[in-house]
């Protein structure tokens, strides 16, 4: 059964060709520890294919990787540290193919000038944790009738002013 509790991880690493299995596996590792097997293979590849591109046009090799499970999706985000880097023209293959394989993706910049690429990914219906039922609670409210002073005719018959059906009734 999955866990509904919110999980985080993060790595940083500086990525070269042989890094990049091992941070597929590192994350794999910790997809399983979070039993959500069936994340691993589009959440991996997805940051595979982004530490790839980064080692291929980024000068500066240092990278960041996070990932958030909050119970339903997986956010696998990775920040570069390379302000020439440019994700509209040198990333665009890749962004393209894992805009094609997550639930949603986007690109944001960090004070320090970094990019954050990031893809979610949703919990299939086998995978989604169980929605723990609530006991219905009793009702604490009574129903109550508003008491009337009068009764709903006397203040619609037609005889005389009703302001002196209401000042007789007082």
């Amino acid at each position: 059964m999955k866990t509904a509790v919110p999980c985080y991880y993060h790595l940083d690493v500086e990525v070269s060709p042989e890094r990049v299995g091992q941070v597929r596996r590192i994350l794999a590792a910790h997809l399983r520890l979070w039993d959500l097997e069936d994340l691993v293979d589009p959440v991996c590849g997805g940051a595979e294919m982004l530490l790839k591109a980064i080692d291929e046009h980024a000068t500066d090799k240092r990278t960041s990787i996070e990932m958030w499970w909050t119970g339903q999706h997986l956010i696998t985000a990775v920040g570069e540290n390379n302000h020439d880097l440019r994700p509209d023209q040198d990333l665009r293959a890749c962004l393209a193919r894992i805009a094609a394989t997550s639930d949603g993706w986007g690109c944001c910049a960090a004070e320090t000038g970094s990019k954050v690429i990031w893809f979610s990914q949703r919990a299939r219906a086998g995978v989604r944790v169980p929605l723990v039922p609530k006991a219905p609670e009793p009702t604490l409210r009574e129903g109550l009738q508003t008491p009337r002073e009068l009764p709903v005719a006397a203040l619609a018959s037609p005889a005389g002013d009703g302001r002196a059906v209401l000042e007789e009734a007082r």
